[in-house]
């Protein structure tokens, strides 16, 4: 029972952490993980984001679909074949990651609480 209550409190933690970083960012932690993945891999398809960020093909392509509104990534389409499609961080999409890099924002308490206990 200690380890699913401690679980309850990670959870509770991380979902603090995506208020403030929603409200400072205008990012959800996944959008916010769709950069930093491109970041560091900087042409990805669809799928090898799903797999990065470990969501299901349906939010994945939901977060890609918000993080282009917002036009922090593009499509870049195959140009042999136009099906084969990859994205990539636009100058706005790199210009935000930087940002929230160069930002020290703090981890919630209980969130520090947590992982130090485990």
């Amino acid at each position: 029972m200690e380890t699913l209550c401690k679980i309850r409190d990670v959870y509770r933690a991380i979902s603090e952490f995506e208020v403030q970083f929603i409200l400072l960012y205008d990012l959800s932690l996944n959008e916010g993980m769709l950069l930093c993945t491109l970041l560091n891999r900087p042409k990805l398809t669809s799928s090898e984001i799903a797999e990065a960020l470990g969501l299901s093909a349906s939010n994945t392509s939901k977060v890609i679909r918000s993080v282009e509104d917002k036009k922090l990534i593009t499509r870049l389409i195959g140009k042999e074949d136009k099906r084969q499609m990859h994205f990539t961080l636009t100058s706005e999409g790199q210009n935000k990651i930087t940002d929230i890099k160069d930002v020290a924002f703090e981890i919630p308490e209980l969130l520090k609480k947590v992982v130090s206990t485990v």
